[in-house]
């Protein structure tokens, strides 16, 4: 949650990441292809770090915090083991994926996604579309934990 919610970089978070390409793609802004280099290794550092506008990226990852701050709330259910909580993210994103019911509405602001697999999806999200969904047990395992 700190990663998404609280600390200001896209390259910890897709999911700020994804939040950044939807607010830069929907103003057709050229920064767009920095957002897109991920600063998190030494050799990319030195790589981009020169050629990406600090402030124009400050700026950014400030709007992505508004919009964040301003557009969601997040609830956690408490999974101990790390295994177990991607097996649960997994199957928790197939199965909203899945839902017929579940579609974007018409100004879901993810529409401005350059990924269509986000546009249609309606979820911020890329990984684990066609995974395995919850199975009623699965279901139950959560239900007990909240």
């Amino acid at each position: 949650m700190n990663e998404h919610f609280i600390k200001e970089n896209k390259d910890r978070s897709m999911f700020r990441k994804h939040i950044g390409r939807a607010l830069l793609n929907k103003k057709n802004d050229p920064f767009l292809e920095c957002w897109d280099k991920d600063l998190t290794s030494r050799k990319n550092k030195e790589l981009y770090s020169d050629k990406i506008d600090s402030l124009k990226q400050k700026e950014v990852e400030s709007k992505v915090t508004e919009y964040i701050r301003n557009n969601f709330f997040f609830t956690a259910i408490p999974i101990d083991y790390l295994k177990e909580r991607k097996y649960f993210k997994k199957r928790l994103i197939a199965t909203v994926n899945s839902c017929r019911e579940c579609r974007p509405s018409s100004n879901w602001f993810g529409l401005f996604h350059p990924n269509k697999k986000i546009r249609k999806s309606g979820l911020w999200n890329v990984q684990y579309l066609k995974s395995s969904f919850l199975s009623e047990k699965d279901l139950n395992i959560l239900l007990d934990k909240i």
